[in-house]
């Protein structure tokens, strides 16, 4: 089916093993360069309860059968049949307001999600349906009882409720950790950009890769879904902080205890080192990184620089070097070759910015870019969610109070002034916590004060200076294996994380026990247990035939203080515990 051959088009939900179109004509989604309609949306009549029950009793069976290993093998193939139709994707997101590069991120970054948990799927977990977290715990002295912690999948569905800034990436780095934990989905993309995570969705289906019920996708409202989670489901919600408080007292997911995770609102800040003057690699560098983070998605981003923290001194020489930077920034139609910056994703969310600017000059003064008037370079100005990039300047950062509160969610960030590490790490703290934060400084010590000053309220911290400037993936990237989320007002949630990730969507539990009976429920040998010796040698056998205590006792041999000796010479290692008796015997830590 080519969903662009008659646009615009009813977007439809895939719930129950088939798609559904909703009872109504829809809400109409507008390109946002052109303004004319993409597709219209609408859920009313899927019976979300239906569907909650078909994601456990249908998807969640089927990936409990497979194993870490499976599930993996899994997550490999989609992703690869996914890059094989990426040029479709990149053709309809354009609509999105995304340049090509922009796009990357979201589909080819997303895609890329799916990879690494692929391969760390592989590498970091066993070919196995249960996981162990820690080691025994011996409960008696004669070793017949003990204990275990193991991971389980839980039994309910992942209900993600995903942002309109990247409906691709937004669905698959929440979508790789669920699946390869052996839980099921059901995905709600914002209503704005849910064309192309319908379009993805399609692709994946089509594929036949992943088990009935594994994956299904709500395409407009979610009407009484959330009425319907029980304590086995989870929850997961990036957005405003209102939307995601609403959520969070929900009804059903308090008395029930869903687990509820929520990525929001996060006023990240960059800080300039006391040692990154103009003219240093640092400061270039710096300048380059808030350009960038300003820009890239129109800055519609939950990672972007939001707040620039820089030393007084440098405060002149850094508004007038980003602003001729941004000067130079292209923007207009994405699908122009030569657009460096498209539009916001909806006339309604260049007005949102507006007005939050306006809130910020309650405090600061824009220095760079006009709000009202944009000037682009295809395209039409109106019709198109177009905005120029703003940069604002706070003299008295520290008696403000807006700049540290509100969120203008687009190509806008303020510089603040200070004089001490200690208060760009006061500044940096008054967002009440913030997904990400970075510092540019060659200097170790300034690094350290700040870092650690900076840990406790954000999920990243991100070092720039000029030895990883060429690796470096930039201060507003979420990798696979790192944390992404944030304490305090960016919602206080986790994801991604590598392994982390995974064990959100299982439950741990505390196993007790004789040692065979721990080793029959988690299929590993432990301490204690029932052991066979003799018979055929184990390399031997067949996987069919072999089992969780087969072992194989070699003859013995008393180890010599020539053969410690030739050990150390041979492998270099002459320390003095080794070879010295007496140098050994006076250490404290050394019998000889």
């Amino acid at each position: 089916m080519n969903v662009m051959a008659n646009r615009p088009r009813r977007l439809e939900s895939y719930v129950g093993g088939q798609w559904v179109a909703g009872a109504r004509e829809g809400v109409p989604l507008l390109d946002a360069s052109t303004g004319a309609p993409v597709a219209f949306i609408d859920s009313t009549g899927v019976d979300f309860k239906a569907s909650l029950a078909y994601g456990r009793e249908k998807g969640g069976a089927a990936l409990r059968r497979l194993s870490f290993h499976e599930r993996a093998a899994m997550l490999k193939a989609l992703g690869q049949a996914l890059m094989e139709r990426k040029e479709e994707f990149y053709a309809l997101s354009t609509a999105t307001g995304a340049t090509r590069a922009d796009s990357w991120v979201d589909i080819e970054g997303g895609v890329g999600t799916l990879l690494s948990y692929a391969s760390k799927g592989r590498r970091e977990l066993p070919n196995t349906r249960v996981l162990l977290d820690g080691d025994v715990e011996q409960l008696s002295k004669d070793g017949t009882f003990a204990a275990q912690h193991i991971l389980t999948p839980l039994l309910g569905v992942a209900v993600h409720i995903n942002a309109f800034n990247f409906p691709c990436w937004g669905m698959l780095e929440k979508l790789a950790p669920t699946l390869l934990a052996g839980v099921p989905a059901i995905v709600k993309p914002a209503s704005q950009t849910a064309y192309l995570t319908e379009l993805m969705v399609r692709r994946i289906v089509e594929t036949g890769i992943l088990p009935d019920g594994a994956l299904q996708l709500v395409c407009g409202s979610v009407g009484d879904l959330l009425d319907h989670v029980e304590g086995q489901d989870v929850v997961t919600f990036t957005g405003s902080a209102a939307t995601g408080r609403r959520l969070k007292t929900h009804k059903a997911i308090v008395e029930n205890s869903v687990r509820f995770t929520m990525e929001a609102d996060s006023l990240n800040a960059a800080v300039l080192g006391l040692d990154a003057a103009p003219g240093t690699e640092e400061f270039d560098l710096f300048v380059k990184e808030v350009a960038r983070e300003m820009t890239v998605k129109a800055g519609q981003k939950c990672t972007a620089i939001r707040r620039v923290i820089a030393p007084r001194a440098y405060s002149e020489a850094l508004i007038e070097s980003l602003g001729a930077r941004l000067a130079k920034t292209a923007i207009g139609n994405p699908a122009d070759e030569a657009v460096r910056m498209g539009p916001l994703a909806s006339l309604d969310q260049r007005e949102e910015v507006r007005a939050r600017i306006r809130d910020l000059s309650a405090d600061a003064e824009i220095v760079t870019g006009d709000p009202d008037n944009p000037s682009v370079q295809s395209g039409d100005a109106e019709a198109g969610a177009f905005l120029n990039p703003v940069l604002l300047y706070c003299d008295k950062p520290g008696a403000a109070h807006a700049i540290h509160d509100v969120e203008a969610f687009g190509p806008v960030s303020t510089v603040m002034p200070y004089d001490t590490a200690e208060e760009a790490v006061d500044l940096a703290r008054r967002g009440k916590g913030s997904l990400v934060a970075s510092v540019f400084t060659n200097d170790p010590g300034f690094a350290e004060e700040v870092v650690l000053g900076l840990a406790p309220f954000h999920g990243r911290v991100m070092i720039g200076n000029r030895v990883s400037a060429k690796s470096s993936t930039g201060h507003g990237s979420p990798l696979p294996g790192l944390v992404h989320g944030g304490p305090g007002r960016a919602g206080g949630g986790e994801e991604l994380g590598g392994m982390r990730g995974v064990k959100h969507y299982m439950q741990r539990t505390a196993i007790q026990g004789a040692p065979t009976m721990l080793s029959a429920v988690t299929g590993r040998w432990l301490p204690g247990a029932e052991a066979r010796a003799g018979g055929e040698h184990p390399f031997r056998k067949s996987l069919a035939e072999l089992k969780i205590g087969d072992q194989l006792i070699t003859a013995s041999r008393t180890v010599t203080l020539d053969d410690i000796e030739h050990f150390a010479n041979f492998t270099g290692d002459t320390f003095y515990a080794h070879m010295d008796e007496e140098a050994a015997k006076a250490n404290p830590f050394f019998d000889g």
